[in-house]
């Protein structure tokens, strides 16, 4: 597999067996984890039918003004701090250009509700390979790779903060 560091190819294992950079190496992994299946964190515990879709658009709007988005925003920044007491956390909000590793909560929680323009956040936990990907103007996020007992963990933490998990294989059943 080769991956995209600094514009150059670069093989996962590399001579003298010498693993890449983190960053080359979290960038594979997102690129790996963004082919599989993934869950919605979201306000809504389910996706909304096609046909109320200008209802859900006014909904949208409404939480998609500045204080209420810095009050979700906020709620998701804790979802991920207490996530990354039981993991390992590195996030980007440059589209992988730099990563950081545990980062300082407060400063962390700053820069995510101040999210704005095209920007995005990108939360990645190698140890369970589970990536957390949430745009500017969204009113969820988008989880990827959660296999084993993370996503009760992350169930239990997404319920606690008046949110909700799901799939869209979970929508096809109901």
């Amino acid at each position: 597999m080769s991956s995209r560091c600094d514009g150059n190819p670069l093989r996962l294992t590399t001579e003298a067996g010498k693993e890449p950079p983190l960053p080359c190496r979290l960038d594979d992994l997102a690129d790996e984890l963004l082919e599989g299946p993934y869950h919605i964190l979201d306000i809504l515990p389910k996706q909304v039918p096609r046909e109320a879709g200008s209802r859900y658009f006014a909904v949208e709007r409404y939480f998609l003004q500045p204080e209420r988005l810095r009050s979700l925003r906020r709620r998701f920044a804790e979802l991920l701090l207490k996530l990354s007491c039981y993991e390992e956390m590195a996030v980007s909000f440059d589209n992988g250009e730099s990563w950081e590793k545990d980062p300082d909560p407060e400063t962390f929680a700053d820069r995510l509700v101040g999210l704005a323009g095209n920007r995005f956040l990108r939360a990645l936990f190698p140890g369970r390979r589970v990536m957390i990907d949430l745009e500017a103007d969204d009113t969820y996020m988008t989880c990827y790779g959660l296999e084993a007992d993370l996503p009760e963990l992350l169930r239990k933490l997404t319920e606690a903060a008046g949110l909700f998990l799901w799939s869209p294989e979970e929508n096809e059943k109901t």
